[in-house]
């Protein structure tokens, strides 16, 4: 083999070489940040692994909800209609968070209690921001007071 073929075949050989470490590199990054979502009644089959991070999706128990006085944390229950999973959370919950609403918290299991890195709240397909509902409301009532009610949909 002549020495361009060889200096061409090594080149080859290095850049494919350096493809793979790159692509295995990225594939464990990749593992190490991945969160599945898991019901209540699929942590406590024990489908988790002991000190796995994972998601935990369900609806927030109605009568649940306890703040411990004086601090950020809080105490609520998770559901799914067939398991209740006790969640702690000690940072500042979204504004949409509510009994009997949806919530989707990341973190992971300590002596049968979920602790909850983060915590978002879901909305359903009516959801409207407080300026927008207030804009709507200023709204109706102006087009009330002149006679133009039939152009909006209360």
């Amino acid at each position: 083999m002549n020495p361009v073929r060889r200096r061409r075949l090594l080149w080859v050989l290095l850049l494919v070489v350096a493809a793979g470490v790159a692509t295995t590199l990225v594939v464990f990054a990749l593992q190490r940040n991945v969160a599945y979502l898991y019901t209540p009644a699929e942590v406590l089959r024990g489908e988790t692994g002991e000190r796995a991070r994972f998601r935990l999706g369900g609806m927030v128990e109605k009568g649940s909800f306890q703040r411990t006085p004086g601090s950020l944390e809080v105490h609520f229950k998770v559901t799914d209609g067939d398991a209740l999973l006790p969640v702690v959370y000690g940072r500042i919950l979204p504004d949409l968070f509510r009994e009997g609403q949806a919530v989707v918290a990341t973190g992971t299991m300590k002596d049968g209690v979920f602790v909850a890195e983060d915590v978002l709240a879901k909305h359903d397909e009516n959801y409207m921001p407080k300026e927008a509902e207030l804009w709507q409301c200023e709204w109706i009532y102006y087009n009330e007071r002149n006679g133009y009610t039939h152009a909006i949909k209360r």
